[in-house]
């Protein structure tokens, strides 16, 4: 007479999620394991309708953890997923801020056997949780049994660059240990920091057809155009990116302008935060220039362009003058500097607003904007010190970085 196998002590619950589009068609794909033969117990595959990437995460964990305590109930559970903001938060690291999260993140520790425990992986080594949401936002039926490893392509999530470094310049713990040993040896300045910085990671939009074209193109007083396919491509690489900061980003800044909008938008989304417009961070207004490109401006007006050229106090016909947009865009960092104390929040703004608040945070000339270069999507963060009695001094912590492998040391990019 045959016995049925022993129940495993220990399991595994493997758990990935996606959205194309986030939003967008999400899935999710959830397996546990044997933890000590790794022999797959159960496993699900579920298309979810139009949802964000982290909803269908949580979702993928929740199917997950339900799985575990269906076929292997009693047995120690290690939950394994390569989204860092759901581990951290629910390992209790990170807060859940967002409304839309917080009844999964409820969920979730209400299905979790007692003394669950979760783990950060490579997603490489999530592949088959992550070939099972693939396979379900394809539209395939899943079939009981061993699952197979994800494609490299057409998956539910693009290919993800390595987040870890943002992560560490925006908050690492090594970072915070040197910023309190310089705070106890003074720094750079001789004045002793005063309270915790407020830190700006500021996103230039993706590229429009002004963009590719190279035509001057301002605020809201000019063609205003929208963000092209390649622009937006950019916009999902650098969300993609920025969503490792997860917990630790509180607000998502946008200029009112429509491409850095869209840009917000999507950044957002991976952030799980709305969207907030900040008018000082809009781009320069290029009066009569704006939609054209910097030879026809020269044929239709070489005077004015070299005077424009030649001066800071000097505006294009109808437009602003660097100063102009200096005093406004500083006027929008006081703002952000009131609201946000203390705090990290996403800026998405354009080349002379970046360049200005750059500048200003290095204590450097406002000529200084000429000596600047700045990509598409590319990420910069400036962070601001309370000083008693003083103006916020500022440092500059990253400059024109695009995520890894997105082509940074091509001159062509420069």
């Amino acid at each position: 007479m045959s016995t049925a196998p022993a129940a495993p002590s220990r399991v595994v619950v493997e758990a990935d999620g996606g959205s194309r589009g986030n939003p967008g068609p999400a899935a999710y794909g959830a397996l546990v394991r044997d933890a000590d033969t790794g022999e797959v117990l159960a496993h699900a595959a579920v298309a979810i309708g139009r949802a964000t990437n982290n909803v269908a995460e949580y979702s993928g964990l929740i199917a997950g953890l339900r799985l575990a305590a269906e076929h292997a109930p009693g047995a120690q559970v290690e939950a394994r997923m390569d989204s860092q903001l759901v581990v951290e938060q629910m390992k209790g690291t990170w807060r859940v801020k967002h409304a839309g999260l917080q009844p999964l993140h409820a969920e979730a520790r209400e299905v979790a056997p007692p003394g669950t425990t979760y783990t950060w992986v490579p997603r490489a080594q999530n592949a088959a949780a992550d070939a099972l949401a693939n396979r379900a936002l394809d539209g395939d039926e899943v079939a009981p049994g061993p699952v197979a490893p994800a494609a490299p392509a057409g998956g539910a999530h693009a290919e993800r660059p390595d987040e870890d470094s943002l992560i560490e310049e925006i908050e690492s713990p090594g970072a915070v240990r040197a910023e309190e040993e310089r705070d106890q040896a003074g720094h750079r300045g001789w004045s002793a920091p005063t309270g915790a910085p407020t830190t700006l990671v500021l996103v230039r939009h993706g590229v429009t057809e002004h963009t590719a074209a190279k035509r001057f193109s301002g605020g809201l007083g000019g063609d205003n155009p929208p963000l092209s396919e390649e622009g937006r491509a950019q916009a999902r690489a650098a969300a993609q990116w920025l969503a490792a900061l997860g917990d630790k980003v509180d607000s998502v800044l946008a200029s009112p302008v429509r491409r850095t909008r869209e840009t917000a938008e999507v950044v957002a989304a991976a952030l799980d935060l709305p969207v907030s417009e900040e008018p000082g961070f809009a781009e320069m207004e290029f009066g009569a220039w704006d939609g054209l490109t910097f030879l026809e401006v020269a044929e239709r007006d070489q005077a004015g362009l070299d005077a424009w050229l030649g001066s800071l106090e000097v505006p294009p016909p109808g437009g602003e003058s660097f100063r102009q947009v200096e005093e406004r865009v500083l006027a929008g960092l006081d703002r952000v500097l009131a609201e946000h104390a203390g705090r990290t929040v996403v800026v998405v703004s354009h080349v002379t607003p970046i360049k200005t608040l750059v500048a200003h945070a290095m204590g450097a000339p406002l000529e200084a904007v000429f000596r600047m270069e700045l990509s598409p999507a590319s990420i910069s963060v400036v962070s601001f010190y309370p000083e008693p009695g003083q103006a916020p001094r500022g440092s500059l912590r990253l400059y024109n970085t695009l995520p890894p492998g997105d082509a940074t040391l091509d001159p062509g990019r420069w």
